[in-house]
């Protein structure tokens, strides 16, 4: 994909480790039990008032084009032999994978429209493209159309940013990438941080790495991630039964990396209320003696009441008899958001850690009037997989997406009920 890795400070994608580990651990375990699986993707921009113009998407449409592995190999043996000879192997092909429009029949600006993108194919070859994409279209639209900002201050920012996370104790990666305003910014954000962890005291926090792998190895940091939604929704929509889809996904992890490997469950795809009717049972239909709960290190809290859910993990916890948990925080961060979180879990009893996004990787203000220039808030889901809808319902029905009859028979077969966080305008947050 686009541009040369010779260039000091590349545009677009031009690695193939310019993305987020949980693709990658992803892509592996698809590659163990599902590589003939067919599937499709679905492009949403939730910022729906922000449109490419005639430019950038014609610069989106020409982007979609042995040290890395030794890296992988080193920094993350869980990836096994089989899945790196794999990765050296793979090439994207968007021509046959995916397919871009330019709609302009909801503007009234002929010049701008809608980005219309669908991605398909078996999932073992298409999974990469995701993190990819979003990046790109980020890009476009703040190369082309936003244009009233600049990269004045962004390194000090995140310095800023970092040394008050690290004084206050905080425990955090980056995880940017997918809504990241360049690639430039990103290596400026990262640049930042890793110069305030090398300050003299820089305090009691830690930064523990960044979720995009290429950028992991260049400031030599690990890698971060363990799972995403995708991986729920696309067992759940291949067996069509929602209320074994989490536990079927928990058994095909922890078959694929074994026990304490890539040991943080993510909650929300289906609610959290039922994961942990999953989470409880005994692992691998009984093979081992402990449940899924007792094998996984911690839990992922990314949409909902942040509060709610950490006195829910909690209650879950007493119940069987688990004391000694981490939750993992992602879900629309700042910094002072982490310092809140933090103090509510490890009043319940929890160690707490963060991963933070837009916020240090699209946080600019425009030039004209000091403003802030808002991010866009767009995501890629898959939409089906063996010829079935895939769908996720969160915790915040403003996530929820997918094929509307889908998800109505998959939150009657669940019991689940929407719930609305004051805190959720999925709009306006980033």
């Amino acid at each position: 994909m686009a541009s040369s890795a010779a260039e000091a400070l590349p545009a677009g994608i031009f690695s193939i480790l310019d993305t987020d580990l949980y693709k990658l651990t992803m892509q592996c375990a698809i590659r163990k039990y599902f590589p003939e699986t067919y599937v499709t993707y679905a492009f949403t921009n939730r910022t729906p008032q922000k449109r490419l113009n005639h430019d950038a998407f014609e610069w989106l449409q020409e982007q979609v084009r042995e040290d890395e592995v030794a890296y992988l190999q080193e920094k993350c043996p869980f990836l096994h032999s089989g899945y790196l000879s794999f990765l050296k192997s793979f090439r994207f092909r968007p021509s046959e994978h995916v397919d871009l429009q330019f709609d302009t029949s909801q503007s009234d600006d002929p010049g701008f429209g809608d980005v219309r993108m669908q991605v398909g194919g078996l999932w073992i070859d298409t999974i990469l493209y995701e993190i990819p994409l979003l990046a790109l279209t980020s890009e476009a639209y703040f190369k082309f159309c936003d244009t009233d900002w600049d990269y004045e201050g962004q390194e000090e920012a995140a310095k800023r940013k970092g040394s008050e996370l690290l004084a206050s104790g905080i425990v955090f990666s980056e995880f940017g990438t997918r809504r990241r305003r360049d690639y430039k910014t990103q290596d400026l954000v990262l640049k930042g941080i890793v110069e305030a962890t090398k300050q003299p005291d820089p305090g009691p926090g830690k930064l523990t790495g960044t979720s995009n792998v290429h950028f992991a190895m260049k400031y030599d940091i690990s890698p971060a991630g363990t799972v995403a939604h995708e991986w729920f929704m696309g067992i759940a929509a291949m067996i069509d039964d929602y209320e074994r889809a989490s536990e079927k996904a928990l058994e095909y992890w922890i078959g694929c990396f074994g026990e304490g490997v890539l040991g943080i469950a993510l909650t929300d795809t289906f609610g959290t209320q039922a994961f942990l009717r999953a989470f409880s049972k005994p692992a691998l239909n009984g093979s081992y003696k402990r449940s899924y709960a007792e094998l996984f290190t911690g839990v992922r809290q990314d949409s909902g009441d942040p509060e709610e859910y950490i006195k829910l993990m909690r209650a879950f916890c007493d119940k069987i008899g688990i004391k000694d948990k981490t939750i993992i925080f992602s879900d629309s961060l700042t910094v002072d958001k982490c310092k809140k979180y933090r103090d509510l879990a490890e009043n319940y009893g929890f160690r707490a850690s963060f991963g933070i996004g837009t916020h240090l990787t699209n946080d600019f203000t425009n030039r004209a009037n000091g403003e802030k220039s808002k991010p866009l808030n767009i995501v890629i889901k898959l939409s089906s997989a063996d010829g079935r809808p895939a769908i996720k319902l969160s915790d915040e029905m403003g996530k929820s997406t997918g094929d509307a009859a889908t998800v109505l028979r998959a939150k009657k077969m669940l019991g689940y009920t929407d719930k609305h966080w004051q805190g959720a305008d999925e709009a306006s947050r980033w």
